[in-house]
């Protein structure tokens, strides 16, 4: 179409409008603010248009909510224009020398594609083997309910020379070398109490605390309320439910105990080249099937999970146990209507799909335009080179005198990160974690949908060897409700990516944050979508704060 044409077409649009719907609607139309004061109703005179006006209205003001709650300034580290060898940011993939340091000429190539946007620029990627880098063009996508990715902010995570990098270092490698044993030993375990009372020298370790101390209790644990009620695993983990007609009891398909990866330098190397004809050993799997009960299980959930189970899951438990709506919800107290494609259960369960999608669209933003932070397989690679005297790396004393690394060389003979997958982490940047703001935005809808004070009936947990369920008889049974187990469902899926080895804790807890955030934009947008009479619904954010929306 011409623009002559394009222009005789909009001016005929126009005067169809206007004779249609009358000059409210035409107004409402050529975009003057003006508001269509009542929903069009069904089989009047102009109504069909009218309808389509208010679509417009809606999706309007849903824009110009986003476009006033913009955040346009995204602070990182600093570390990238800090190191000029660019040893504190994301490489893998792209070729390396001896040292597993990043060659600059394939990272300004890099950086230089990153910015251009160009699809056909992504094609001509110097990598450094056959592994491809894991969807960049996605962090440059639009979305079109709730906040664009772009406008959202996540804090600058910790500098490579850090204390408080040091310290989510040290925590990851106990949980490394802390991987077969099951939570319930904690009380009794030396390698926990060795890792508690490592972490508790830290100088900036912030990770959960009781009385100001690291406990069994809290290893490994996530921020939130409810993390530290109950048993370590989510009951939205481990108990069965009915997944349509086909019942489901939760036991995995897990890794073989003592099988970690890259810890010598040349699988290192070659992973970080992105190597696939490297021999990497492939893992071994468990021939029974068991309920999670360790680091490595949940590792082993978190490598091949759909990133939205877990929360269908939990979707599907507390429906099946009948758990009581939210009380915003406008059908808890009709007489004659129930909900269904709104405020129902299948509205909730397609909803976790929607706000999955769209987080992983915007923190993909952040990993690859933003932070570009280093995965910690590279960190340990740093450590490594500079305990054994090769290079001199920025690193903080609390990770070098650490007994954590004192006790992963005897183990190992090498001070690299241990693995829990054979390839290491994924082709993309440490933060933000995807897993984790998919959790952060699922939560949050399901905090929307469900009473989150109810209390859940009948806890369990898995017995030592895995293999049946057992009841859970703390003395905190009775405080376990859905909104902690929420929380914790989220802290277990995030941190149990943490505890593979493949992300950080601030990776974790930043990420929780940017879901929720979007989350929020997202119920926020959909309200004024909605007949029913509908207040909002209330619940708490992740900072332990009450919101309505």
């Amino acid at each position: 179409m011409s623009h002559d044409q394009g222009s005789k077409f909009e001016a005929s649009r126009r005067n169809f409008l206007k004779a249609a719907g009358g000059a409210a609607a035409f107004a409402a139309f050529a975009g003057s603010a003006v508001v269509v004061d009542a929903a069009p109703q069904p089989g009047g005179a102009g109504s069909t248009i009218l309808r389509n006006l208010s679509a417009v209205n809606l999706k309007d003001g849903a824009a110009r909510n986003e476009f006033n709650t913009f955040a346009y300034n995204h602070p990182s580290n600093g570390d990238e224009s800090l190191y000029s060898t660019k040893i504190a940011s994301y490489s893998k993939g792209l070729p390396h020398n001896s040292f597993g340091e990043v060659d600059l000429s394939a990272w300004k190539g890099f950086i230089q594609t990153l910015n251009s946007g160009n699809p056909a620029a992504f094609e001509q990627l110097a990598l450094g083997g056959d592994v491809p880098l894991v969807d960049p063009q996605s962090g440059l996508a639009f979305d079109l309910e709730g906040q664009d990715g772009h406008g959202l902010v996540e804090e600058p995570p910790p500098a490579l020379a850090s204390a408080e990098e040091a310290g989510e270092a040290v925590e990851l490698y106990w949980a490394a070398l802390l991987r077969d044993v099951p939570f319930a030993d904690y009380d009794s375990d030396s390698g926990v109490a060795a890792a508690c009372a490592d972490l508790n020298k830290l100088s900036d370790f912030r990770g959960p605390r009781i009385g100001g101390k690291v406990t069994p209790g809290t290893l490994f644990r996530g921020f939130t309320a409810g993390d530290l009620v109950g048993p370590y695993f989510s009951q939205f983990l481990v108990q069965p439910l009915q997944f349509g007609a086909v019942p489901i009891d939760q036991r995995i398909k897990t890794f073989v105990a003592g099988q970690d990866y890259m810890t010598d330098f040349p699988s290192f190397l070659a992973t970080q080249n992105g190597a696939i004809n490297y021999p990497f050993t492939a893992p071994t799997f468990d021939s029974t099937h068991r309920y999670l009960r360790n680091g490595r299980d949940i590792a082993a959930w978190v490598h091949v999970d759909i990133l939205y189970q877990a929360y269908l899951f939990a979707c599907i438990y507390l429906v099946d146990i009948n758990a009581p709506l939210n009380a915003g919800n406008p059908y808890l107290h009709s007489k004659t209507q129930s909900g269904f494609g709104t405020f129902g259960i299948p509205h909730i369960k397609a909803l976790l799909a929607e706000v999955a999608d769209r987080a992983l669209k915007a923190v993909w933003y952040q990993k690859w335009f933003v932070h570009r932070r280093l995965r910690p397989e590279e960190f340990g690679g740093l450590a490594h080179l500079t305990l054994s005297n090769e290079r001199t790396y920025p690193l903080h004393p609390d990770l070098l005198n650490s007994d954590a690394m004192d006790a992963v060389h005897i183990t190992y003979n090498s001070w690299l990160l241990p693995q829990a997958f054979p390839e290491g982490c994924p082709q993309h940047p440490s933060y933000g974690a995807g897993h984790a703001t998919v959790a952060g935005a699922c939560v949050t809808v399901l905090k929307a949908f469900f009473n989150e004070n109810f209390v859940l009936p009948s806890p369990v947990m898995a017995s030592d060897d895995g293999l049946s369920l057992v009841p859970y008889t703390g003395s905190d049974a009775g405080q376990i409700t859905v909104g902690g187990e929420l929380n914790k469902v989220a802290a277990n899926i995030a941190i149990g990516r943490n505890l593979a080895g493949v992300h950080w804790r601030s990776d974790y807890q930043q990420s929780l944050l940017l879901g929720e955030a979007l989350a929020i934009t997202i119920l926020r947008d959909q309200k004024p979508t909605y007949n029913e009479n509908f207040n909002g619904f209330t619940f708490t954010k992740f900072d332990g704060t009450t919101i309505t929306v």
